[in-house]
């Protein structure tokens, strides 16, 4: 069967040494909006980097020109975390820290607040042609003691079902000052998941559940999460803890106030340290996630599915063979899905590709 395919992005074009991160979503009006990282001067996680988008009218075979949406002068705007709300309005999450301020030195405690990672919120009512300023929510959803913070990265949650639908959710991360004084807070026993809710359409916002260190093989970090048909809310994490374990995953049956467990291994999705997405599929509580399949390298892109609410999971369909890392989901009609995720034939780096994939509902 041939799959649709496009390249929205592609290193070392349109003034950019890279692009990384991809994020995807469908406006209420059907329009796609595929968002990523653009990386001015180099491939690298800090540095100058610009939240950029491009817009596809045509269920992602072909896109619009590229616009920047967010900028934080010569810092970064990273981590687009897009949710498409059902009043039509679309809301981006993104967190902005200056340009010398990496990952390695936020976990040591070495940047001061102000340069480290703040959390900000922009809006947009004509399907994404343009964008509010960005707003900063940050003492709203982050703990004044952590260090660390991400966003997603990869489409956010308005919920539907139950008693909190209208609700938005977005599954995040972060890193907690070393417990031990011989630690200096670099080590995977400081990664927690926690989630960002607001119940009136993203005005003001709250921390929901907050998961930690709670076992030495469970380090949660970059998380996906998907609402299934009762309105529980399925949530999968990627695994930095030293184990043989590069998943773990979790549920919340009250809207992601709480965990109704910590997370914990998931066997059943072989793969490497990386981010995935995860997609519900009907009404039946099946389940789609999307990561490579690879057990050690990022490679071999795959669909895997879930027909029991994410406790177990086979493969449903190999992306492709070559090198690939992010990714994320979208659902376009009722006979297809989109799967938005860096890829290239020597690198995972060198593109990101949009592809169109038939689906069957569940029976």
């Amino acid at each position: 069967m041939a799959y649709e395919s496009s390249v929205p992005y592609r290193a070392g074009t349109e003034g950019y040494t890279s692009f990384r991160i991809p994020a995807v979503v469908r406006a209420r009006s059907g329009a796609l909006l595929a968002f990523a990282e653009g990386r001015v001067s180099s491939a690298a996680d800090s540095g100058t980097i610009h939240l950029v988008l491009k817009r596809s009218t045509d269920g992602g075979r072909t896109w619009g020109p590229l616009q920047v949406v967010a900028r934080n002068g010569t810092g970064t705007a990273g981590n687009p975390a897009p949710v498409a709300l059902d009043s039509g309005r679309l809301l981006l999450l993104q967190v902005h820290n200056a340009a010398d301020a990496t990952e390695d030195r936020i976990r040591r405690g070495q940047v001061p607040p102000a340069d480290g990672r703040r959390v900000r919120l922009q809006h947009s009512d004509d399907d994404g042609a343009t964008w509010s300023p960005p707003r900063e929510i940050t003492d709203q959803v982050k703990q004044p003691q952590w260090r660390w913070y991400a966003t997603g990265p990869g489409h956010a949650l308005q919920l539907r079902h139950g008693p909190y639908a209208g609700r938005l959710l977005v599954p995040a991360n972060h890193s907690t000052p070393p417990a031990d004084p011989r630690d200096d807070g670099t080590e995977p026993r400081y990664n927690g998941g926690h989630a960002l809710l607001s119940d009136d359409d993203g005005a003001t916002w709250r921390i929901g559940y907050t998961d930690g260190a709670t076992d030495r093989s469970v380090g949660p970090n970059e998380t996906t999460a998907a609402e299934l048909p009762d309105g529980s809310v399925y949530l999968n994490s990627r695994n930095e803890a030293p184990s043989a374990w590069r998943r773990v995953d979790a549920v919340s049956t009250d809207g992601g106030e709480h965990l109704i467990r910590p997370f914990r291994p998931q066997a059943g999705l072989t793969g490497p340290a990386v981010q995935g997405s995860a997609l519900p599929l009907g009404d039946h509580g099946a389940l789609l996630f999307s990561g490579p399949a690879h057990p050690s390298a990022r490679a071999l892109m795959a669909l895997r599915t879930s027909r029991d609410g994410g406790l177990t999971w086979r493969t449903a369909h190999t992306v492709t063979g070559l090198p690939a890392a992010y990714s994320d989901l979208v659902r376009l009609d009722r006979d297809s899905v989109g799967l938005l995720y860096e890829t290239g034939d020597f690198s995972a780096y060198s593109t990101i590709t949009f592809r169109r994939i038939p689906v069957e509902e569940p029976t």
